[in-house]
């Protein structure tokens, strides 16, 4: 299956994230952490012409930002162009 995104709209597979631990050693679950940011790498851009971040591209959304989505095992999240804080070079 494949998603075209639409407008001004990017597709983007979230970045693994790395196993918290606690000092003594004990994993905490996803509920736990505070993180605000996501980490994300562009797959698809949307329709609009003027985006300017291109696929392959590291970016920063919000964790709140955007719909996500699991497709083929993968962990997608698409976002508008307005939502996307940073692109990290």
């Amino acid at each position: 299956m494949k998603i075209r995104p639409l407008g001004k709209r990017v597709l983007a597979r979230k970045v693994k994230e790395t196993e918290k631990k606690t000092a003594g050693g004990i994993v905490l679950p996803e509920s736990v952490k505070d993180d605000k940011i996501v980490r994300a790498t562009v797959k698809a851009i949307g329709t609009d012409e003027k985006i300017s971040v291109k696929v392959g591209d590291e970016i920063i959304v919000s964790s709140f930002a955007g719909t996500e989505m699991e497709l083929e095992g993968e962990k997608l999240i698409l976002v508008k162009y307005d939502e996307i804080l940073a692109v990290i070079e």
